[in-house]
């Protein structure tokens, strides 16, 4: 099977890639060579700049699939660091492997003390997301036997590292916009209790870790471990092309989820519950505004850019919301206007229509605010959810037969044949 394009009267037949999952590609990548011709893609939405194995995404039907594991498998049976050790080497891990395989992140929580003493750099307004990039990116300088791509055993190191060190870089970052002492963490703990505990700590005062809400959050970790080649994943990706070492392209991603049309969502919903709990206080009336274009008006947190159907994570974060609440016993106003708006969502026929339903950032935004975690960290979290994603993406890169450098081309369309005025006549 092949297609053909018509180019200045001359034929050419280019082959058709097909997926495992049946996705169907035009490949294009001798078009410049042989016609002169490129593409233009803006935003490369019809442009797959890879072939990969990770994760497979059908948006039509609602499915996820890591390693061709759906998500709500791997939610209901697996841990974050189960779910991370399949996305970054392939396959589920033996039960010596896993063992192995935590005890190593584990035992390289800490940071070195010299990178302690690099938050004080940092102005107590900060954003978190800011400092994490920054000392992430700063572990190539403390770590500089790692940093070849090339070398499977500072790979794994790098990666191992990685894994280990953004929930403890996560949690200085908070502790340093409070003015609190850092935690350091306690290996005794599970993943996400240990991140909770370095969060909420303080040395007055030992925090008990809720079982409930630690499996929470490890669930809020896995159902945000990878989603395909999304902008922060192409970011770790084209900047890892240039052989960039790990700590610095994970750095990358990290800034690219900062901006607010990627990682911000969940904290999007919260200002939205917020503005509706300082202005008229309604969640009927705001969803009122809402169906009314003319208003301006948007609901955030319903609906997704990718799934037309429904987000498979929200059904599967959805119980878990209302079990944190529960067990919180936490009442405040924006969680019943949150409550109200999902009630209302999930009944009302505009959008049933429209299939608007809640989706992963409305209830991990709830989730995240229920348990106390502030609206600035929403994206910290988000981020250490997402690295397993990046860092299998950058390795399965680099392990490519096909590998090369990213380089898009463009269509110029600037002034033609300008020639330098000396600054006197200008």
């Amino acid at each position: 099977m092949s297609a053909r394009i018509s180019l200045n009267g001359t034929d050419l037949d280019l082959a058709i890639v097909e997926g495992s999952e049946g996705e169907l590609a035009v490949d294009v990548t001798k078009l410049r060579a042989q016609t002169g011709f490129v593409t233009i893609d803006p935003g490369y939405s019809n442009t797959a700049a890879a072939r990969s194995a990770i994760t497979f995404i059908d948006g039509e039907q609602g499915i996820l699939k890591h390693r061709g594991i759906p998500i709500q498998e791997l939610a209901e049976q697996s841990s974050f660091l189960e779910t991370a050790y399949l996305l970054i080497n392939g396959d589920l891990p033996t039960k010596s492997e896993l063992d192995s395989f935590v005890g190593r992140i584990t035992r390289h929580t800490m940071l070195h003390e010299q990178l302690y003493r690099f938050y004080e750099g940092f102005p107590q307004q900060a954003h978190p997301m800011a400092v994490c990039s920054a000392v992430v990116s700063a572990l190539s300088a403390f770590y500089p036997e790692f940093l070849d791509p090339r070398t499977p055993n500072q790979v794994d190191a790098a990666i191992i590292r990685l894994l280990a060190k953004l929930p403890t870089i996560a949690s200085l970052s908070y502790k340093h916009a409070i003015g609190q002492p850092p935690i350091y963490p306690n290996n005794s703990l599970d993943y996400a209790s240990n991140f909770l505990r370095m969060m909420f700590a303080t040395p007055a005062e030992e925090y008990v870790v809720n079982d409930v809400v630690a499996r929470a959050l490890d669930l809020i970790f896995i159902l945000h471990a990878d989603h395909e080649q999304n902008c922060s994943t192409s970011t770790v990706r084209l900047v890892g092309s240039s052989l960039a070492n790990a700590f610095a392209s994970i750095s990358a991603g990290i800034n690219a989820l900062w901006g607010p049309l990627h990682g911000g969502a969940n904290q999007k919903v919260i200002e939205m519950l917020e503005s509706i709990e300082a202005g008229e206080g309604s969640a009927q009336d705001f969803v009122n505004r809402a169906k009314d274009r003319s208003t301006g008006t948007r609901l955030m947190g319903f609906g997704h850019a990718v799934y037309k159907s429904h987000d498979p994570r929200a059904g599967i974060l959805k119980n878990t919301c209302h079990e944190v609440i529960a067990e919180l016993g936490v009442t405040s106003r924006l969680l019943d206007i949150a409550m109200d708006l999902e009630e209302i969502a999930l009944s009302d026929e505009y959008f049933i229509s429209r299939r608007l339903y809640p989706n992963v950032d409305f209830y991990s935004g709830v989730i995240m605010n229920a348990i106390g975690i502030p609206e600035n960290m929403f994206t910290v979290i988000f981020a250490i959810g997402r690295l397993p994603g990046w860092i299998a993406h950058w390795k399965e890169m680099h392990e490519d037969a096909d590998f090369k450098i990213g380089r898009p081309r463009q269509i110029y369309v600037g002034p033609t044949d300008r020639s330098f005025v000396p600054i006197e006549d200008r």
